[in-house]
């Protein structure tokens, strides 16, 4: 029998003890965005990873995390933008940023969605708000649809391991059927 997503959620973050407490409050705003974001995921969407430049460090522990070379799960589609496009920096205007759409719903005909983490003011944020549908966790600013957090919290790093570690052990047990996502959606 499969547990609904929320329930989940709450039980592994009460599993991790109490340097997790501060996300037992804030999962209601994580289920539905997560939820979304791995069905995607899981039905062909490729994801494409933008951070800002202070948290590219992040990116690609990002990546090494989520498609580990194990056999345990099948690899993801998680790429970082920055490799798909190398000139990502280098957007200015709108026309610029259409071209990359057009280029990227060229290459990616199942869809992608962006998964954007850093600051709400950085250049690169501007990418993934183009689109709805990004998953987003955005700093120093609260925006629709998307996880805020604080930079000037001292545990900023802690608490981005812990939310990439909650979101692969979410994405296990949507794929292995021990939960049913659609119950978050």
């Amino acid at each position: 029998m499969t547990q609904d997503f929320s329930s989940w959620t709450l039980d592994r973050i009460r599993e991790e003890g109490s340097s997790m407490n501060w996300m037992e409050e804030r999962r209601f705003d994580w289920v539905p965005l997560a939820a979304t974001a791995i069905d995607r995921l899981i039905n062909a969407h490729t994801f494409l990873l933008i951070t800002d430049r202070k948290r590219e460090w992040f990116a690609r522990y990002i990546l090494s995390r989520l498609n580990k070379y194990d056999g345990h799960r099948p690899l993801l589609p998680i790429v970082s933008l920055g490799t798909v496009f190398p000139y990502i920096d280098e957007l200015k205007n709108e026309e610029q940023m259409t071209v990359l759409e057009d280029m990227l719903s060229l290459s990616f005909p199942a869809g992608y969605t962006f998964f954007y983490i850093g600051k709400g003011n950085d250049p690169r944020a501007q990418i993934s708000k183009r689109k709805d549908d990004s998953f987003s966790w955005l700093l120093d600013e609260k925006q629709q649809n998307s996880f805020y957090l604080d930079s000037k919290d001292e545990n900023l790093d802690i608490k981005l391991i812990q939310l990439i570690m909650l979101f692969d052990k979410s994405i296990d047990a949507i794929l292995f059927s021990e939960v049913d996502v659609q119950s978050a959606i």
